[in-house]
């Protein structure tokens, strides 16, 4: 993203990596408190207020000094779920089976249909 009617090859180029950007979204647009984000990132709260913060600045930056903003690919951790919970909600599953969220049995609140969405 940039500035319309700015070449960007005349721009600062900031870039913001996956997990600054689902930091962002997490707490922008969804309106997680940090706690929850965190457990939904598999990251501690505090890396998760580094990642957040981080992203907010670089966003403003953008936004205020008149910047581009790249998406990039950054580190991307994929952290195998605990035995026994469920990868949509992350609730325990029924006796070592599927819970009954979406995806697994068709029964869904809203909220878990959103997650399940989201992962696929």
């Amino acid at each position: 993203m940039k500035p319309l009617g700015v070449p960007m090859g005349q721009l600062e180029m900031v870039s913001l990596a996956l997990d600054e950007l689902e930091a962002l979204r997490l707490a922008d647009c969804e309106g997680l408190y940090q706690e929850e984000a965190a457990t939904r990132m598999a990251i501690s709260r505090p890396t998760y207020q580094r990642l957040l913060s981080k992203a907010r600045a670089k966003v403003a930056s953008v936004l205020f000094e008149q910047k581009a903003l790249v998406i990039t690919d950054g580190p991307i951790f994929v952290r195998p779920w605990p035995k026994g919970k469920c990868p949509v909600h992350g609730g325990p599953t029924r006796r070592g089976r599927s819970c009954r969220c979406a995806g697994h049995d068709g029964l869904q609140s809203p909220q878990t249909q959103k997650d399940a969405e989201r992962l696929t």
